[in-house]
């Protein structure tokens, strides 16, 4: 494809040869459609065949950065077949077509950020977080066995016991938490978040091209051991779309109210 193609990705060019990508249906917070999520599967075998690009700077449009699937792709997936093998297709070559993208990404994460988006925000090479941005894994709440990214990589990123306490709660993080337990790379000021994410850019740009996708490529090394494990999760993901508890989830966080599912319930 080309970039002109994409419908809700932005692309421009920034020297030297940042590709500044935003996520960009900002009247929805930057949900993932059927589109948008199929659109981040795709965007960076693109980039891995654009010489003008050395490297990638990925943020959401307006106030966030993606809240995650939006309530009608939710719907369209929930105990159909077909939709479910798509939706799980096009997960697994988010994760795994970053991590086999030798350049390096950058993401600035600039506000609430949760499932697709998150694992867009948190598989960047290196995350720029605003200080009050928020995110979640949010499986959890929805009903379903978180999926996604979170498996291959928050327990590298901040041990086992963190990964498990925010993945078997879906607690919200902040930006200086996210920072302090290694989630992300830094925390800064939401006002200085752009700035500081483009001197970071600029500065892998301009650097020696070969040697930092070389050590890119080594390090996620650690990320394709953890592959099996990852497709375990985004398997079993799968599996409870066509269960009674992720019906439950989504009514509950459309009602915005606690949701009382049915594999809770007293027998």
């Amino acid at each position: 494809m080309q970039y002109g193609d994409y419908q809700f990705l932005k692309f421009e060019r920034h020297d030297p040869g940042i590709l500044l990508i935003t996520l960009n249906r900002p009247d929805v917070l930057n949900a993932t459609n059927s589109r948008l999520h199929w659109e981040l599967s795709q965007v960076w075998k693109d980039i891995g065949e654009d010489d003008e690009t050395r490297v990638a700077l990925v943020t959401g449009a307006g106030k966030a950065f993606s809240v995650g699937g939006d309530f009608e792709l939710i719907d369209k997936v929930v105990g159909r077949h077909d939709e479910i093998v798509r939706i799980w297709r096009e997960a697994g070559d988010i994760v795994y077509n970053m991590i086999n993208l030798d350049k390096p990404i950058v993401s600035a994460i600039n506000g609430t950020a949760v499932g697709a988006g998150l694992a867009v925000a948190l598989l960047a090479d290196i995350s720029i977080a605003a200080d009050n941005m928020r995110i979640t894994d949010g499986h959890i709440r929805l009903g379903v066995a978180a999926g996604d990214h979170s498996v291959i990589i928050w327990p590298l990123l901040c041990g086992m016991a963190k990964a498990k306490y925010y993945l078997l709660t879906a607690d919200f993080i902040d930006g200086k938490e996210a920072e302090r337990i290694g989630l992300v790379s830094r925390c800064v000021p939401a006002a200085e978040l752009m700035d500081r994410a483009f001197e970071v850019a600029r500065k892998l740009g301009s650097g020696p091209q070969h040697s930092i996708r070389f050590t890119k490529r080594s390090l996620n090394h650690w990320l394709r051991m953890a592959g099996p494990a990852f497709d375990a999760s985004l398997a079993l993901e799968m599996i409870e779309f066509f269960g009674a508890d992720v019906a439950e989830g989504v009514e509950a966080v459309k009602q915005r109210r606690p949701p009382a599912f049915p594999s809770a319930r007293q027998r």
